[in-house]
C-alpha cells in the first residue's frame, strides 16, 4: 500500500490557503507516503507524466495535519512519482490545524 488511505474530499475545515504564495508561509518537511491520506481518488495521467508539472506551481506537495492524520491536499502526482521511484518520503508543506 502506498498511502495510509485513499480518501475523497477534505474532511477538515477550510484553512484559507488558496495560492502558492499563501502556502509559501508554511515550511516544508519530509513526510512518509505511508502516513498520507489522499483527498482525491483520481489523477490525470498527463499531469503525472509531465516534465514541467511543477513549473507554474509550488515545488512541494501540500498536506494538512488534522486530528492526528496527514491529508494530501495537493501534490498527488508528486507523491505517486516518488512511489514509482521507490522513494518512501516526500517533501511537503504541512499545515497543522487544531
Amino acid at each position: 500500500m502506498i498511502f495510509k488511505k485513499v480518501g475523497e474530499g477534505k474532511p477538515y475545515p477550510d484553512h484559507g490557503k488558496q495560492t502558492p504564495r499563501d502556502w509559501a508561509e508554511v515550511p516544508p518537511r519530509m513526510v512518509r507516503l505511508e502516513e498520507l491520506i489522499t483527498t482525491k481518488r483520481t489523477l490525470d495521467l498527463g499531469q503525472l507524466l509531465a516534465e514541467d508539472s511543477t513549473f507554474y506551481g509550488d515545488l512541494f506537495a501540500h498536506v494538512v495535519e488534522w486530528k492526528g492524520d496527514l491529508y494530501l491536499e495537493d501534490g498527488l502526482h508528486r507523491a505517486l512519482r516518488a512511489a514509482l521511484q521507490q522513494r518512501p518520503t516526500l517533501h511537503a508543506r504541512v499545515l497543522v490545524l487544531d
